[in-house]
């Protein structure tokens, strides 16, 4: 890895709302990513998204858990990149 990144984060995050939980600044080491996490209601409607550093981060679709679809995206591109996912 070249070059420091660092990634936004926010561990709770209602639609509509600012960060209510974990705001801050996170680097990601050589092992992990800047990622964004997205869970949603089967219909689709959002519920809460969280933000943050995380080793062995993948993309992932929409895969169901109970009833919410949970989506993550990771980037380690450029700092802050995980704002735009």
């Amino acid at each position: 890895m070249t070059g420091i990144v660092q990634c936004r984060m926010c561990h709770l995050q209602f639609p509509g709302e600012k960060c209510s939980r974990g705001r801050g600044i996170c680097i990601v080491t050589s092992e992990e990513s800047c990622t964004t996490g997205r869970i949603s209601k089967k219909d689709g409607t959002p519920w809460l998204m969280f933000m943050g550093c995380l080793k062995s981060c993948a993309n992932v679709g929409k895969i169901k858990w109970s009833v919410y679809l949970v989506e993550f995206r990771c980037c380690r591109g450029y700092d802050f990149c995980n704002e735009y996912l």
